[in-house]
């Protein structure tokens, strides 16, 4: 079924653009707050990032794009290891390998992922992603640094603050109805924060101090080999979810946008907009699953509500005491939302392993999947400290990837049914 786009106001088209920058919001901010990037950059890399792949999809496409969370584990890593600006270069190779997998895909159609890049391969670096942040999810909530180093907040005043968090955000996840259900992670930043101020933990000193308009403070990447090397196969894993989110767009409005535009155009208009994101010190971009529900949701297929949430997102970039407020929230806050986030991006991974029927009873899919998960979540390296060093995520990715290539009996997506997640 192909559904007419509506021909709104531009005043409904813009109430509407609100709307999905408001379901997009909560996951959109969380994700530069715990890697230690600027909200305000991240809100402006957001809104380009949409327009960029407005455009070059030929503005065919209602999708937004914001921060990834299958990259925190690697910046954080990465910003330890070399610098914000390196790091910032190695996700600027990141968007290339979008970019190349759209070549690949315009040259070869969709079939070599199928060979390349099939559940068995995808599934556990996703699982990975989820829960080599678990630590990070669990210390933020008992009111710890991400790496345990410090006790920021009291450990039972974290947890008084953090568990009504976390619980109020599966509540509404899970038995709110309309707009509500897409925007649990407000809701539960919200019960955070009013818990925080009641105990006392909430500093809004910073934000009282900022000015009302300010430049976002852009940072330039640089080229170092190590980062570069460290963070591209980081890539592989989202690429394949940004399918999984057109595919979903495409249920919802009634077209098949891996034809047309093609799935070559939608992922190079991703990974313009990450590679643009990391020129300006913002994190990846990546298709927002909760933005395809808020357009399932309301009926509204038309692709220019995108440019309407982007604009206001640009907008709301400049308002220094409103990125001042964003990192005013407290740790608590954020790691009792996290141990559903992170969670879930793990159940993705293994909901991918059973929706394709991965047989783990085959010794070659049993082997992936084992030294895949055991490499990431044991924390392998490969190498050492310096140029070249493998690790985390990035060696994970390369390790499922040559197993699955050398290992006799490969099978691929069957159908093309791949991940949605963002």
């Amino acid at each position: 079924m192909n559904h007419e786009l509506p021909r709104d106001p531009l005043w409904k088209q813009a109430l509407t653009g609100a709307q999905m920058l408001f379901v997009a919001f909560g996951a959109l901010v969380l994700m530069p707050l715990i890697t230690g990037m600027d909200p305000n950059v991240a809100l402006f890399t957001a809104g380009l990032g949409t327009v960029l792949f407005y455009f070059i999809t030929g503005g065919q496409v209602p999708i937004f794009l914001a921060s990834s969370f299958a990259f925190i584990a690697p910046i954080m890593a990465a910003k330890a290891d070399f610098g914000l600006p390196a790091t910032l270069g190695g996700l600027l190779a990141a968007g290339m390998v979008y970019v190349l997998l759209s070549a690949l895909v315009r040259i070869k159609g969709t079939g070599f992922l199928d060979r390349i890049l099939p559940p068995v391969v995808i599934a556990p670096v996703i699982m990975v992603i989820g829960l080599a942040l678990a630590p990070v999810a669990v210390n933020l909530a008992m009111g710890k640094t991400g790496d345990a180093s410090a006790q920021l907040v009291p450990y039972t005043t974290a947890l008084a603050i953090s568990m009504p968090a976390l619980l109020t955000t599966l509540v509404v996840a899970v038995a709110a109805k309309g707009i509500l259900r897409l925007i649990p992670i407000l809701c539960g930043i919200a019960v955070g924060l009013v818990l925080s101020a009641f105990f006392g933990v909430l500093d809004l000193s910073a934000a009282a101090q900022a000015p009302w308009l300010a430049v976002p403070n852009f940072v330039a990447p640089e080229l170092h080999w190590g980062a570069i090397l460290f963070m591209l196969p980081v890539a592989i894993a989202p690429a394949i979810e940004h399918v999984g989110d057109v595919l979903a767009i495409g249920n919802v409005t009634g077209r098949n946008y891996l034809q047309k535009p093609g799935l070559h155009r939608t992922l190079l208009g991703d990974g313009v907009a990450t590679s643009a994101a990391a020129l300006l010190g913002g994190p990846p971009n990546t298709t927002y699953s909760e933005v395809t529900g808020a357009v399932m949701l309301t009926r509204n297929f038309n692709p220019k509500i995108m440019l309407w949430a982007a604009g206001i997102a640009i907008a709301l970039a400049f308002i220094g005491k409103f990125g001042a407020l964003l990192q005013s929230i407290p740790v608590p806050v954020m790691g009792g939302i996290l141990c559903l986030l992170f969670g879930t991006i793990a159940a993705v991974g293994m909901n991918t392993l059973i929706r394709h029927q991965v047989d783990l009873s085959e010794a070659r899919n049993l082997v992936i999947v084992s030294v895949t998960l055991v490499f990431g979540i044991g924390g392998m390296v490969f190498g050492v400290d310096g140029e070249w060093t493998l690790k985390g995520i990035s060696l994970c990715a390369l390790a499922a990837i040559l197993l699955n290539l050398i290992l006799p009996g490969a099978s691929g997506w069957g159908g093309h049914d791949y991940p949605k997640d963002h």
